[in-house]
């Protein structure tokens, strides 16, 4: 278990960073007075709850159908993490925003929670289009997704096969795939991913046959000398006041930890391939320029066919990008959606 704990630090993007630093403008908890905020609950296509936030623009013109933008949280975090946030000052530009719950996430339908499911978290995206798409102030020919961390890869995924997301953008993405085939930088070797494999089919196993649900480390609950860099980035947003947030029936401790057992679901994702089929409907994948994830944003960008762009923020890491209001480019996000939503 010490082999893995290591391995997985190196992998999850969830994970850890120092002291509640709230400068450059950190602000997770944001709360808007310019927009309206609904709880809303609706079907995935496999008959599970989907919660989200729905937030539209308090001077929206009676009558008027808007644009709108679906917007997934980091894994492992929910929709209170960072999603709400980019949701909340995109709706303030006059766009309807939906930041939602992934399955087995958060508020959202899916036991036991904290499974992996790829496949399920994608659907999730399509639901949110079939949801907004009934609401009598949404245009449906105008709705876009944004995906943050982990969820740019599932909204990716999603877009290749959902034809009504019309414009794809991702922010501090993580191929969730490549990250737990490879590590990052393809740190991992063969032999590592084997073991890991075959830890994950043991605690099924376990599982099936009554034991305990085993997590991944995810965000260490606390700093030590050894705590590498990238683990204390992501600490300081998971385990201070900048951004802890533990909903409803969870414990603190287990907040961002997936289950060990169904984590080789990640092996067998590759939300990258056939990237191009989404054109001609525009991508923008926006990283920091010391992002550690910078690589899934490049490689993503590298695959993709015309329109798209990669944007490069000055001075910003991965985590920088998830609350960090000096930092996130949200004039570029605006400008990406109503020119290609109009």
């Amino acid at each position: 278990m010490k082999m893995l704990t290591l391995l997985f630090g190196l992998l999850v993007s969830t994970f850890a960073a120092t002291g509640a630093d709230m400068s450059h403008g950190a602000d997770n908890f944001y709360k808007s007075d310019k927009v309206n905020a609904e709880k809303v609950t609706f079907k995935n296509q496999y008959q599970m709850d989907v919660v989200g936030m729905l937030f539209t623009p308090k001077n929206a013109t009676p009558g008027t159908k808007l644009p709108a933008i679906v917007i997934g949280h980091p894994m492992g975090a929910v929709k209170e993490q960072s999603s709400s946030l980019y949701a909340q000052k995109l709706a303030e530009q006059g766009f309807a925003t939906l930041a939602i719950d992934l399955s087995f996430w958060g508020e959202s339908a899916g036991k036991p929670g904290h499974l992996i499911s790829p496949e399920i978290y994608t659907d999730d995206f399509s639901a949110a289009v079939d949801y907004l798409s009934t609401q009598s102030f949404v245009d449906p020919e105008k709705i876009g997704v944004l995906g943050i961390c982990g969820s740019g890869s599932f909204a990716i995924s999603a877009a290749k096969i959902d034809p009504r997301l019309k414009a794809v953008a991702t922010v501090s993405m993580y191929n969730m795939g490549a990250a737990f085939r490879n590590g990052l930088n393809h740190s991992q070797t063969v032999e590592q991913r084997k073991a890991f494999i075959a830890a994950a089919a043991a605690q099924r196993f376990k599982e099936f046959t009554g034991g305990e649900i085993a997590y991944i480390p995810g965000t260490v609950n606390k700093l030590d000398d050894s705590t590498p860099a990238i683990q204390r980035e992501f600490y300081d947003f998971y385990r201070t006041p900048r951004g802890a947030y533990t909903p409803k029936g969870e414990k603190a401790e287990l907040t961002t930890k997936p289950m060990l057992s169904s984590i080789g679901k990640f092996m067998n994702f590759y939300p990258f391939n056939d990237i191009e089929t989404i054109s001609p409907r525009p991508m923008l994948f926006i990283t920091g320029d010391h992002a550690h994830s910078r690589e899934f944003s490049e490689d993503a960008y590298k695959r993709a066919a015309q329109p798209k762009e990669l944007y490069v923020v000055p001075n910003a890491g991965h985590v920088d990008l998830y609350d960090r209001t000096d930092l996130i480019p949200f004039a570029k996000l605006t400008s990406f959606f109503k020119t290609n939503l109009k």
